[in-house]
């Protein structure tokens, strides 16, 4: 990924051969059952994989990461008929996924979504709009959150590819349901039970975004390193400077720190622990902000050279931004906690 990063960002390259590689590895459904193509390994070897992917490019990372929530979504909780008609192709990622939680009127209080279902015979009928939908329009398998009480041409449409200041090689747009029929055979669970289905995914999903986070942070500092290395003032390399040398060391403390974190939230998670939703908040709210300083240091380090497209470490500060604020923001985490 890494030698292509630049380029979809610049173009906005929905990199889908290379995801069917990465899935040949096993990374299409990597917490998914083996029975139904996944491969079967723990929350701790998902955010090491997702952190040694995002050095080579954390927006395509991340939204791998979405899709592996989703299929673990249907894998978990999914009838024997759902497991096996939609996780093989998205194990293969042969199709992708979308996660369809935030509405424009909802956001962090995910509770208050208006998206409704009305059943109809052997179909639910959906109503609503879903916002920020990361791979929006260019995915096959839609994982929705609606409300099957109260309130609530036709069918699914989609709004314009939203202009985002990172996350570009994956399209982020609207998805619209007007009328919209879909099976009642496609229902994951009981009527009920879809917002707490939808509150452990991102269980997971929070340490799979802050283990992206990581591997941003990871490369930033190398590539600062690397540049204080070469780079001369005052007769000497940057490296010398003792004031660097320990703002570096500084940020490889708190990207160990994060790591450890991230790691312990992830064993919690896999041993169904009961503080692990707080250890998973902790996680992604310490990481995230963490990480984010660190990409921001290195850029500081690189001086003009870091604000040009031509240096990498610019785009994994445009990348990283946004994993402050999606799949639980930092304040709302500091509620949950």
């Amino acid at each position: 990924m890494a030698p292509h990063m630049a380029e979809w960002d610049q173009k906005e390259i929905f990199p889908v051969e290379t995801m069917r590689k990465a899935a040949q590895l096993g990374f299409g459904g990597i917490y998914v059952q083996p029975d139904v193509g996944g491969s079967g390994l723990s929350r701790l070897d998902t955010s090491i994989i997702f952190e040694a992917l995002s050095t080579g490019c954390v927006s395509t990372t991340a939204y791998i990461s979405i899709h592996n929530m989703c299929a673990w979504m249907i894998d978990s909780y999914g009838n024997k008929e759902q497991r096996e008609k939609f996780c093989p192709d998205l194990c293969s990622m042969e199709k992708f996924a979308s996660y369809c939680l935030t509405e424009p009127g909802s956001g962090s209080d995910a509770a208050s979504l208006l998206t409704s279902a009305q059943r109809k015979g052997d179909h639910y009928i959906l109503n609503g709009s879903k916002a920020f939908i990361s791979g929006g329009g260019d995915t096959d398998v839609y994982v929705v959150m609606c409300r099957t009480g109260g309130k609530g041409p036709k069918g699914i449409s989609f709004g314009k590819k939203e202009k985002k200041v990172g996350w570009n090689s994956q399209p982020t747009r609207a998805v619209i349901f007007e009328d919209c029929a879909v099976p009642v055979a496609n229902r994951l669970g009981e009527e009920g039970q879809g917002f707490n289905i939808a509150m452990k995914g991102l269980n997971g999903g929070r340490i799979n975004i802050a283990s992206c986070s990581l591997g941003a942070a990871h490369a930033s500092v190398q590539l600062a390193r690397d540049h204080l290395l070469v780079r001369k003032q005052f007769g000497e390399t940057l490296s010398n400077n003792q004031f660097l040398q320990f703002k570096l060391a500084e940020m490889a403390t708190k990207l160990v720190a994060s790591r450890l974190l991230i790691r312990e939230a992830a064993q919690a998670l896999q041993e169904d622990r009961p503080d692990a939703v707080a250890i998973c908040s902790m996680a992604k709210l310490f990481a995230t902000d963490e990480c984010f300083n660190i990409c921001n240091q290195a850029l500081q380090m690189h001086g003009g050279y870091g604000y040009l497209k031509d240096y990498a470490v610019q785009q994994f500060v445009r990348d990283i931004r946004v994993h402050q604020i999606l799949e639980g923001e930092g304040f709302f985490l500091s509620l949950v906690i």
